[in-house]
C-alpha cells in the first residue's frame, strides 16, 4: 500500500535488465563493438523516454534518480537564464526541489513559494501576480506525492511562455499516468515509480537552451552529467515505460471502496483533481506515525508522506500548505495503490485500521 514511494520491478523490466547486464555490458562511451552495442541500446531507450514525453530525444539526459534530475534541471535553468534571480515555486514541492532552491538562495536568488488552495492546487492567478521583471524560472510538480493533487501545468505553461520564463515540471509521480499538452523547458522523471529499476531516471532539458555544465569538463550526456551510464537500468527503464498501463478505473474503484468503508474516525483528503491511487488520510486523535507502525506489525506497508521526508517531524508540506493545522498534519498517513493491489488487500487494510 505504498506504491507512491516505489514499486517492484515488472517481470519484463527485470528480464531486460538481466539480459543487458549479462550480454551487453560494454561502456556505452567506448569505441569498440561492445561499447557500440551498449550505446545502441542507450539511444533506443532515449527515444522511448522522449516519445513518452513527446519531446526530442537530444534533450533527454539519463540520471541516477528523480532527485538528481530535479537538481540538475533547476540549477541549470536558473543559471542559464538571463532575466534575473527570482524563482517561483510552491510550498509543497518534493524535498529535492527545495534543496535546489535553498542552494540557489545561497547564491543570491530570491524564491517565492506559493501555498496550495484548499483543493490542493496552486491558484494560477497568484502566479501571474508574483511574476517580476527578473523572474527567471518557475518550477512546479505535476502531481503531489502526498495527496495526489494534479497541478494545472498547461495553464502555468501558458503564463510562463507569455512572460518568457523558463518552466520546469517535476513529473516523477505523474509520468506515464497523466499528461499535459503544453511544451515546457524541463521535465524530470524516474523509473522506479512505474515498475522500472531504482537508481535510474531522466531529465529533459530543451536543447534550444544553452545550459552550462554544473561541473565543467564532463563528457557524458552532452557534458551535463558525469559517470558511465548504467545501460541495463536504462534499458529496463525503457521496457517499463512500454509495459506500463495506468489502471485509472481500477484505482477509482479501490479509492471509492476504501473511502466508503474507512472507520468513522478517518477522513480522506479530497482535491480538485488528483490521481486516484494516492489517498491522503487523517485519523482523529491518532498520529500517522503510530498508524504506520501498527500497520507494519500487521504486514501492511504505508507511509506518512514522501519517503524523502519520512524523518521530518513537521507533518507533510502539502496539507500544511493547504491550511491544515500542525495537529492535523501529524495525523496524516498515505495509502497508495499499484498494479498488484487487490480488493482483498484493501479489506485487510480496513480491518487493521478498524483495530487501531
Amino acid at each position: 500500500m505504498d506504491y507512491a514511494a516505489t514499486s517492484p520491478m515488472s517481470a519484463t523490466a527485470l528480464k531486460a535488465y538481466c539480459e543487458v547486464a549479462e550480454r551487453y555490458y560494454g561502456n556505452s562511451a567506448s569505441l569498440h563493438d561492445l561499447g557500440g552495442q551498449a550505446n545502441y541500446f542507450v539511444e533506443q531507450a532515449r527515444g522511448v523516454v522522449a516519445n513518452a514525453l513527446k519531446v526530442k530525444s537530444d534533450g533527454i539526459i539519463f540520471t541516477g534518480s528523480g532527485t538528481e534530475g530535479n537538481l540538475l534541471a533547476i540549477l541549470s535553468l536558473a543559471l542559464a537564464s538571463k532575466k534575473g534571480k527570482h524563482i517561483i515555486s510552491s510550498q509543497a514541492e518534493h524535498t529535492s526541489v527545495h534543496a535546489a532552491l535553498n542552494t540557489l538562495e545561497k547564491m543570491g536568488f530570491i524564491v517565492t513559494k506559493l501555498p496550495l488552495k484548499q483543493n490542493g492546487c496552486i491558484q494560477v492567478e497568484q502566479i501571474r501576480e508574483v511574476i517580476r521583471d527578473d523572474t527567471a524560472l518557475i518550477t512546479i510538480q505535476h502531481v503531489n506525492s502526498e495527496i495526489g493533487a494534479i497541478q494545472p501545468v498547461d495553464e502555468i505553461a501558458t503564463i510562463a511562455k507569455e512572460a518568457d520564463i523558463f518552466f520546469h515540471v517535476d513529473c516523477v509521480q505523474s509520468f506515464c499516468k497523466v499528461t499535459f499538452e503544453q511544451q515546457v523547458d524541463a521535465i524530470t522523471v524516474s523509473a522506479h515509480k512505474i515498475a522500472g529499476p531504482k537508481g535510474c531516471g531522466a531529465v529533459y532539458i530543451n536543447p534550444k537552451i544553452r545550459v552550462a555544465p554544473l561541473t565543467p569538463g564532463l563528457t557524458h550526456e552532452h557534458g551535463l552529467r558525469g559517470g558511465t551510464l548504467d545501460t541495463p537500468a536504462i534499458v529496463a527503464f525503457a521496457t517499463a515505460i512500454e509495459d506500463f498501463h495506468y489502471k485509472q478505473q481500477n484505482y477509482e474503484a479501490f479509492r471509492s471502496y476504501l473511502q466508503e468503508n474507512l472507520p468513522k474516525t478517518c477522513r480522506m483528503i479530497e482535491c480538485g483533481k488528483q490521481l486516484p491511487n494516492i489517498c491522503g488520510i487523517l485519523m482523529e486523535n491518532v498520529e500517522g506515525q503510530y498508524v504506520l507502525l501498527r500497520l507494519n506489525e500487521a504486514g501492511i506497508c504505508i507511509s506518512t508522506g514522501s519517503a524523502c521526508d519520512i524523518r521530518s517531524e513537521s507533518g507533510t508540506k502539502a496539507i500544511l500548505s493547504m491550511g491544515y493545522t500542525m495537529g492535523e498534519a501529524r495525523q496524516f498517513f498515505r495509502i497508495s495503490f499499484g498494479q498488484k493491489t487487490t480488493f482483498k488487500e484493501i479489506d485487510q487494510l480496513l480491518v487493521a485500521l478498524t483495530n487501531i
